[in-house]
């Protein structure tokens, strides 16, 4: 959130707008809508076998500092609106997704929630306040000036008397909760929710290290007010939030998200206080925050290139400048997921319990109020320093936003569950249970199962799904002990709206006497290819014509499925393993705005990427 000064020349040319008459509207809207108590079936359809529902858990509303500051002026209700696939202005463009989401948590910043909504309130109390005066000034640079002392202060954990305003923070909690309770429409649509605590410790040049999480509630049974890194930077006091939280309402949990960009500490052996690991911290860290962010808007925290040198699909989308800043995060230990699998299972040998067992999500982090995920059409995600109308300050001006420019930022991403209905209960314990996935944004769904008896028959029966369940266990789940080798069963069926699929991928993780490896294997792919003399799968093909920034579904599968053993399975090592499917060659959305404004395209950015889905890994320990 902390600006530079790009950002702050960026910002002079926005007019202060007034947030406060779009939330007035936003909720005209929303009284005037039909109760839904009343009209909902109390009789439900569940599927034993899972359906797969897609939804985002990390959007902003102008409800957050930054949001507002950045130009937002949409509330909640615009959030829920656009989900559901209603057409919506943004930056006075009419979007709107090409699928609606099955589900939806706003997460706005705990810090100073909702107060510029009411600095921006013609004579309400915080706007007559000296900071306030400033940030609704009709000079640019006082505003800046104002901005930049906010921000810094959100980021360096200082507290600013003029905004500590509890009735402000508690009516905009419960305008989040009311909000959420009016569009959750039980087996249609689900809103959960939510909040982000935003501890962000500084380094030595004042960047900010990202170890934010999003928190999720079960239901609208929750505390009368947030969390914020305000009341503590440390997530060890999050989880003492969450445990008080639980112990008298609803379930809820944390998810970590950035990994890619905490500089290290996200998955650090030691706490945030500096201390080693002991087994009660992993059983806790475990309990309260079961699922990690793979892939956002600001980059995914699979693996490095650097990490993992014999992956060819490890460079997709990375990011790596630290919050507010132009500084290089440190990425060699701590920072990406894959690596943490591995050195979990260091310390599940020490302690004899896995810290670092997440299961996978996927969000979008946009600061719009808007969960936009389409490569064509995406009208931005962080208010006016990302505004598409200016294309050309998107490829070229860095910002304090971000740290670089703006087309660094992706159209990502999403979350998939499997879960018996569209419900609060069964979308929160798919989540739980760690039986979900992430994309980049794309709605592929993906299973995957593993186990000891599975055969490449079984997926010739028309009730595999059914037997995969009852002979072993899906993505989150862990084997049993048992002899031979396990045996896995994948499916991915493409987003209809997306391109064709290229590969179904596993990938592994193994830790034996203390030391890490990982391998990924090619399990099925589309089309007739062979593996070469070394094994590999050659590349699906290209048809992403340039000059027109289009491709064509000619290539690839819409579904792929296959069967495989893990032959080289050591039964004495502990194992990690999940599936990475990708879709054949497409343009990035950057690429498509150049084309449309007849403006080169970045070199910043790969001008074609092949979008893709992680899942929740299937876990194995030899005791």
């Amino acid at each position: 959130m902390k600006p530079t000064h790009t950002i702050l020349a960026l910002l002079t040319f926005f007019a202060v707008v007034s947030c406060n008459q779009e939330t007035k509207k936003e909720t005209s809207d929303t009284v005037n809508m039909v109760e839904k108590a009343d009209s909902k079936s109390s009789k439900i359809k569940e599927n034993p076998d899972k359906n797969c529902f897609f939804g985002d858990l990390h959007l902003h509303t102008a409800l957050s500092v930054d949001a507002n500051v950045f130009g937002a002026t949409l509330g909640p209700e615009a959030s829920y609106k656009y989900a559901l696939g209603e057409e919506v202005e943004y930056l006075g463009q009419k979007v709107k997704r090409h699928a609606p989401l099955d589900f939806l948590a706003v997460t706005d910043h705990a810090e100073y929630l909702g107060i510029m909504v009411e600095v921006r309130k013609p004579g309400s109390e915080i706007s007559k306040t000296d900071l306030g005066k400033l940030l609704t000034s009709s000079d640019p640079d006082e505003r800046n000036k104002a901005f930049a002392f906010l921000s810094g202060a959100v980021a360096s954990n200082t507290r600013v008397p003029d905004f500590e305003k509890p009735e402000v923070l508690s009516n905009s909690w419960k305008h989040v909760i009311e909000t959420a309770e009016r569009y959750n429409d039980p087996g249609k649509f689900t809103s959960l929710v939510g909040f982000e605590w935003t501890s962000a410790p500084g380094t030595a040049n004042k960047a900010q290290q990202n170890i934010h999480r999003c928190v999720i509630f079960k239901g609208a049974d929750v505390p009368e007010q947030t969390y914020s890194s305000f009341d503590s930077p440390d997530p060890e006091d999050l989880w003492t939030y969450l445990e008080k939280a639980r112990a008298t309402g609803d379930d809820v949990i944390a998810i970590p998200h950035n990994g890619n960009i905490s500089n290290g500490l996200m998955f650090d052996t030691k706490t945030l206080s500096g201390e080693p690991l002991t087994k009660e911290y992993a059983i806790r860290r475990m309990a309260n925050e079961p699922l990690t962010e793979i892939a956002q808007g600001k980059g995914q925290s699979e693996t490095h290139p650097e990490l993992s040198p014999n992956d060819e699909f490890a460079d997709y989308e990375i990011y790596e400048t630290l919050l507010g800043s132009q500084t290089t995060a440190k990425y060699q230990t701590g920072s990406y997921v894959r690596q943490a699998y591995g050195v979990g299972q260091e310390l599940q040998e020490k302690l004899g319990v896995n810290p670092f067992k997440y299961g996978l999500e996927g969000g979008t982090d946009y600061h719009s109020a808007l969960s936009t995920t389409d490569e064509d059409g995406y009208p931005g995600s962080h208010g006016l320093t990302d505004d598409q109308r200016n294309p050309e300050k998107l490829f070229t001006e860095a910002t304090g936003t971000i740290g670089e420019p703006p087309v660094k930022l992706a159209a990502a991403g999403l979350t998939g569950v499997w879960a018996e209905s569209n419900t609060r209960e069964s979308i929160f314990e798919a989540l739980k249970r760690k039986e979900c996935f992430g994309t980049s944004g794309v709605r592929m769904k993906v299973r995957l199962f593993a186990g000891w008896d599975y055969t490449a028959d079984l997926l010739k029966q028309n009730n595999w799904i059914k037997q995969a369940y009852a002979k072993g266990v899906p993505m989150g789940g862990d084997l049993p002990l048992a002899s031979g080798n396990p045996k896995f069963l994948v499916q991915a069926l493409k987003d209809p709206n997306s391109g064709n699929l290229d590969r179904i991928q596993i990938i592994k993780v193994t830790t034996k006497n203390g030391k890490s490896s990982e391998k990924v294997f090619d399990v099925v792919w589309s089309g007739d290819r062979k593996r070469d003399e070394k094994g590999k799968v050659p590349a699906v093909g290209n048809t992403v014509d340039m000059k027109t920034a289009t491709y064509t579904n000619t290539i690839g599968s819409t579904e792929l499925i296959g069967y495989w053993e893990d032959t080289d399975f050591n039964p004495d090592a502990y194992t990690t393993y999940y599936a990475r499917v990708l879709e054949i060659p497409t343009p990035r959305w950057s690429t498509q705005l150049a084309v449309k404004n007849n403006l080169p395209v970045s070199k910043t950015v790969p001008p074609i990427i092949q979008e893709r889905a992680w899942t929740s890994p299937v876990w194995y320990s030899p005791n």
